[in-house]
């Protein structure tokens, strides 16, 4: 049975266009990728000392199950170099699952929804482009409203290209 994923996807290290498009790219070996938004610069949130990130959201179909997914999404990014030697710090790659179709998850390597998700502008740009009517399954908001109620602060430019 097919399970409609949003995932967000980062990096600040390298090649970050082209980390991107890679992990895209091997993400289709791990599923259907439906959608993919633009990119975006944003600037670090948390540990603000370390370069900006490019950042987008990916709508994707699985099969996997949480478990399984996350597995193989850290094998990925293992697998393209990510190194978790910084809690927030630099990497190569980071793709965060946001969404796992209206569950709501609780294991010890995955909480969906993303517990920040709805404070992330970072986040919310992207995945209101290729998703703005998700709802969020607790709040029970839609992702261009969680977007919308979002105060100024963190700069977020989509890159055109």
């Amino acid at each position: 049975m097919h399970k409609l994923v949003y995932l967000s996807l980062g990096s600040n290290i390298g090649d970050r266009e082209a980390n991107l498009r890679t992990a895209i790219s091997k993400l289709g070996e791990i599923g259907n990728v439906v959608a993919v938004s633009s990119f975006y610069e944003t600037e670090p949130v948390e540990l603000t000392a370390q370069p900006w990130f490019l950042n987008c959201a990916v709508k994707f179909e699985t099969e996997k199950m949480p478990r399984q997914l996350i597995s193989a999404i850290l094998n990925l990014e293992q697998s393209m170099g990510r190194q978790r030697k910084q809690k927030k710090g630099p990497r190569t790659i980071d793709i965060d699952v946001l969404l796992f179709g209206s569950s709501i998850i609780e294991i010890p390597s995955l909480t969906v929804p993303h517990p920040r998700l709805h404070e992330r502008r970072f986040v919310l740009e992207p995945l209101t482009e290729i998703a703005p009517e998700a709802r969020h399954p607790v709040f029970k908001r839609t992702v261009r409203q969680l977007r919308d109620a979002l105060l100024p602060g963190q700069t977020v430019k989509k890159v055109v290209k």
